[in-house]
């Protein structure tokens, strides 16, 4: 078997799995019926969707650390990566706050890049994975995106959730939301905290470029989207704390500081790979 191949079993399991308990949400908390009221999120349905974040995270360790040794990387494994970090953090909160109302917009998303590493196998040998600036730079960055991911889709749907309870339109599916205060308090807090890996990838990337890339630290295409994020990020969190900012300038804050970062990495890597063919 080449060294670009690993199970693709997991994967396969893990998006399928992943519409199946999309829908079941959408049909039970979001689905018109006699039952006015959503129902908050049952014992079998979080240790269900936590046992189908157990086998997309078995996947993605033989996908990225199948062969001794070496770590493969690509950017289907990055979003898929990305994607199962943010809906970790989605079940973790889960046991504080009714979330169950938000999994509909997720999972479907989790879905698709979780099948990604199945249409694109393509990948990267990294071969300087055990350096330990590249660990750091590398569970940082990933986190950040993860978390950044999650604040992106969360804006978005509390814009849609405000302009909704604007126009008097109350559902079933708006009632199994949490309250927008803690949609709003959440989404702070996850961009304040994806705000500090964020700092802590572009810190690493810097200090220890050379262990890492093999080169001394360059002002690129990639570096200048991942600081145009920084301070589009930090300027929104100032703003958060000196103004109060929420609702629509939130939303444009962290949906363009979000494409900057989408557009560091992955998107790059994406031509790469998938249109240019390049490893």
């Amino acid at each position: 078997m080449p060294s670009t191949a690993f199970p693709l079993v997991p994967h396969i399991l893990a998006a399928v799995s992943y519409i199946l308990l999309a829908f079941h949400f959408w049909r039970t908390r979001w689905h018109e019926s006699d039952q006015p009221v959503a129902a908050p999120m049952l014992a079998w349905e979080r240790g269900l969707l936590g046992g189908v974040l157990g086998v997309h995270g078995i996947g993605l360790y033989i996908g990225l650390f199948g062969n001794i040794g070496e770590m493969r990387f690509s950017f289907a494994l990055a979003l898929s990566l990305m994607l199962w970090l943010a809906v970790l953090i989605y079940w973790l909160e889960s046991f504080h706050s009714r979330m169950e109302g938000l999994q509909p917009m997720v999972l479907p998303l989790a879905a698709c890049c979780a099948a990604l590493p199945i249409l694109f196998s393509q990948v990267r040998i990294i071969t300087h994975a055990g350096a330990w600036g590249f660990k750091l730079h590398f569970f940082a960055a990933m986190l950040a995106y993860s978390l950044f991911t999650l604040s992106a889709l969360h804006a978005i749907f509390m814009a849609y959730t405000e302009r909704k309870l604007h126009q008097r339109v109350f559902t079933k599916g708006l009632a199994s939301l949490p309250p927008l205060l803690t949609m709003e308090n959440l989404l702070f807090r996850m961009i304040f905290v994806a705000f500090l890996f964020l700092t802590g990838t572009l810190a690493s990337g810097v200090l220890y470029s050379e262990e890492i890339y093999n080169k001394a630290f360059s002002f690129d295409h990639k570096t200048l989207f991942a600081f145009a994020s920084w301070g589009i990020f930090a300027v929104l969190l100032v703003g958060r704390h000196a103004r109060g900012w929420r609702g629509r300038t939130a939303l444009r804050w962290t949906m363009t500081g979000f494409m900057m970062l989408l557009l560091a990495y992955v998107g790059s890597r994406f031509v790469a790979e998938a249109i240019l063919g390049r490893t």
